[in-house]
């Protein structure tokens, strides 16, 4: 029924002037403002991401955005420069290492929050 539908995926936050210079200065990303503060993340997969501010914003306890990248390190690095703060994790089978990267089977996460506490994650394959 819904297999040639043209799905997206859509998160909230508390402050859509935040979020909009987060997603834009410190992530890098293209982005659009739509209406009644609504923002629209451009992707490289052509999948866009539509952020809408909510007034009783609860930040999400799980990913919401994955990013994946080449080499988690250097985007690691490079994030942390410009003031993100990855989450460091010590729980059972989840431990992160001094940059806040896991190295789980057949990849490497890191996890960090956007300005409305959601989270977000870096994710780099097994090559």
């Amino acid at each position: 029924m819904l297999k040639d539908s043209k799905a997206f995926s859509s998160f909230s936050v508390d402050n859509s002037k935040k979020a909009k210079e987060f997603y834009e200065k410190t992530l890098g990303l293209e982005v659009s403002e739509e209406s009644w503060g609504t923002l629209k993340l451009h992707l490289a997969s052509e999948n866009d991401v539509f952020v809408y501010p909510k007034e009783d914003h609860i930040p999400a306890t799980y990913t919401v955005l994955n990013f994946s990248v080449e080499d988690i390190e250097k985007m690691a690095d490079e994030l942390s420069a410009k003031g993100v703060q990855f989450e460091h994790y010590d729980q059972g089978m989840l431990k992160t290492n001094a940059k806040g990267i896991s190295e789980g089977p057949g990849r490497k996460m890191a996890w960090f929050k956007d300005p409305a506490g959601n989270f977000m994650a870096l994710l780099e394959e097994e090559k």
